[in-house]
């Protein structure tokens, strides 16, 4: 069933009655909500608010706030920020002068908060790390300025998955483990993921599930930037190998240029919440079935995450 049926025939199955909270995005405030029942008021207002990821262990948001706009999404200058899920203890980690994207917390029971900056005047980034109740400049480099790496999600046992090119090393997808004190302690260290669809296009915005047996992320075939028209994948993920395999696309499969994007899981990891063509959608794996619980058709939803589950 594609994102055009679903529009068409009107479906907006609720969730309430399975409680199933999320984070996201929703004309550029930040929302906590029961998906498919209607929206309180937002956690923030009056500011271009991006990309909330839920920590696992407390009730705390992470989110980036545009600063400084450019017609080039990789120039604009951001703030890190964190808040309480009721929209108290707002306070940024970051001063706003860099480029810093795509912020989760770690699993690992420290509730780190990660992100990814951009080199200074490269298209690569390095991966950095804060803290709850952290001031601008605390900030730690996890990973060098010589080479390119980006975070996607993290595992209990405190490795980053990440996309990078390491030194040495050729592109590829990884599990990073980073040293306790950043690279001025010590480098990181990488365990290339077995991946046959990496040889024929792009992953982008893997998640983890909780149990760390299954991820779900964007695929662009090629290797040419491009957002619409990507594909939904779920796999299988072997911790100790490391590898994904048994591939199964879930949403957009047609390639119908849509943006298809943010796959994340619920916290109990039934199913996979997405935003496509400005809306929410829940797709359920055993099931196989897909609604939409966004209920504002003229609203711009984006970038929902589970509660209390980290990208």
């Amino acid at each position: 069933m594609t994102f055009v049926v679903l529009l068409f025939c009107g479906f907006s199955f609720g969730s309430a009655e399975d409680g199933l909270r999320a984070a996201y995005y929703k004309n550029g405030e930040i929302h906590v909500n029961v998906l498919g029942t209607p929206e309180e008021e937002p956690l923030t207002t009056g500011h271009s608010d991006f990309k909330p990821s839920w920590s696992l262990t407390e009730d705390k948001l992470v989110f980036f706030r545009r600063v400084v706009n450019d017609k080039e999404v990789s120039n604009w200058k951001t703030a890190i920020c964190i808040i309480n899920a009721d929209g108290s203890g707002y306070h940024r980690i970051t001063d706003g002068t860099h480029t810093d994207f795509n912020q989760t917390w770690t699993r690992d029971g420290t509730n780190t908060p990660i992100w990814n900056r951009r080199h200074p005047g490269k298209r690569g980034y390095q991966v950095m790390a804060g803290k709850i109740g952290g001031k601008p400049g605390e900030e730690i480099a996890l990973t060098g300025k010589g080479y390119h790496a980006w975070a996607f999600t993290c595992l209990k046992d405190g490795r980053i998955l990440v996309g990078a090119t390491p030194p040495g090393q050729e592109r590829g997808y990884y599990l990073m483990t980073p040293h306790p004190g950043g690279i001025t302690k010590g480098a990181p260290q990488f365990e290339r993921i077995a991946c046959s669809l990496d040889q024929s296009g792009v992953l982008a915005r893997v998640s983890l599930s909780l149990d760390e047996k299954r991820v779900c992320f964007e695929f662009q075939k090629g290797f040419q930037h491009s957002v619409a028209g990507r594909t939904l994948y779920l796999a299988d993920f072997d911790v100790e190998r490391p590898a994904m395999s048994n591939f199964q696309a879930f949403a957009n499969e047609e390639g119908e240029k849509v943006w298809y994007a943010y796959p994340r899981w619920t916290r109990d990891q039934s199913e996979i919440v997405y935003h496509a063509g400005r809306k929410l959608f829940l797709y359920h794996p055993e099931k196989g079935t897909t609604r939409k619980v966004s209920l504002d058709d003229k609203a711009d939803y984006r970038y929902p995450h589970g509660e209390a589950m980290p990208k």
